[in-house]
């Protein structure tokens, strides 16, 4: 059997929406991944959110997320036809809101922000934000709303991209990758989440996020994801059709530990009560943590590194669900065409050695 065009490694979102737009470019395509679906991607909430992720100082990143985020209608509506079952994708938009004033101010501070970028943000007062969902704290001071930030479910995702790429003729393989010099392939995708520094020399750490998910006995009587700043404590809550609802997210520096915390599980728990009360009532069906790959900017890591057989496909911290699709396109269009797409030239995997050759000069 002749070796595959393209080996990827990883089988969470990024690495199996590669695998499948390269195999609809007529590449033969192999994935390697002791439990596909599973990582990162099985944690996540699923938040599709360019402005309410927008930060200080990350506008190539925002760029990126823009894209993508424009780009999702049609990428999730293709995967659905392909894989015959339903996403989980919503367009109610995101609320975002403050629960004491020195909140507010800082969501005010976000604002401003956002409209110096030109974003789709619109302030509201606290009544303005209660009468959208009519559940939160009577002492929800205010905060805005993002119409164009959307959810998807990543465990839905997952499995409607495994559905794919089979029907696309990709080979999975449940085996975990020891050494990329051992993969038989013309190029070897490298898009294996924090777990990518220890296979290759990228600057790539995980970053522990712990998350709950609660159910309630019908739909959630509010259908926009809230995030809000409660005490200066960052939550969101996403609401699922089927009654779930994902309570995230710590962010935690502490290298490869997965395990739930009292402490996590009671600060996320706090904070979703402060500011949506009926939470008490919702059982609590599932407490778990993942890794994001988080890397020194916050901005993944896309295209040819040193090597040049490897293509790097990870490092996309916060926003990995977001930025599959254009994540997607991008590499497989650098695949196709052995030339990388001016959308993704900020994420040149080789960036940072070329500061550090810079500051040793």
């Amino acid at each position: 059997m002749n070796a595959p065009d393209v080996a990827v490694v990883g089988g969470g979102v990024i690495g199996l929406a590669i695998a499948w737009r390269c195999a609809q470019r007529g590449l033969r395509v192999t994935v390697h991944d002791p439990d596909p679906g599973s990582g990162a991607s099985s944690v996540a909430a699923g938040m599709l959110a360019p402005v309410t992720e927008a930060h200080f100082g990350e506008e190539p990143l925002l760029r990126l997320a823009l894209a993508a985020a424009r780009g999702w209608p049609e990428f999730a509506a293709e995967l659905s036809e392909a894989a015959g079952e339903p996403l989980g994708y919503r367009t109610d938009g995101t609320l975002l809101v403050a629960y004491t004033d020195d909140d507010l101010r800082e969501i005010q501070r976000l604002h401003r922000f956002y409209e110096s970028l030109g974003l789709p943000a619109e302030p509201l007062t606290g009544r303005e934000a209660r009468s959208l969902v009519p559940l939160l704290a009577p002492r929800i001071r205010g905060g805005m709303v993002a119409s164009g930030d959307h959810q998807v479910d990543p465990r839905r995702l997952s499995r409607a991209l495994l559905r794919a790429v089979a029907r696309a003729g990709v080979s999975v393989l449940r085996q975990r990758v020891e050494r990329l010099a051992d993969l038989a392939a013309g190029r070897v995708v490298l898009a294996a989440g924090c777990w990518a520094g220890q296979l290759a020399d990228l600057p790539v750490r995980p970053v522990k996020g712990q998350v709950l998910r609660l159910r309630t006995p019908g739909p959630p009587e509010f259908r926009l994801t809230v995030r809000a700043l409660a005490g200066a404590r960052p939550v969101y809550l996403v609401p699922r059709d089927d009654g779930e609802v994902v309570v995230g997210a710590t962010m935690e520096e502490r290298g490869y530990d997965v395990s739930v915390t009292v402490g996590g599980v009671y600060e996320l728990l706090r904070a979703a009560m402060d500011v949506l009360p009926e939470v008490g009532e919702y059982q609590l069906v599932e407490t778990c943590a993942g890794l994001r790959p988080g890397t020194p900017d916050n901005a993944p890591l896309l295209g040819v590194t040193a090597d040049p057989r490897l293509i790097a496909a990870t490092g996309h911290h916060r926003q990995g669900i977001l930025l599959t699709p254009v994540t997607a396109d991008a590499i497989t269009e650098l695949l196709v065409t052995g030339s990388p797409p001016e959308l993704i030239a900020a994420f040149d995997p080789q960036r940072f050695r070329r500061v550090s050759v810079e500051v040793g000069e």
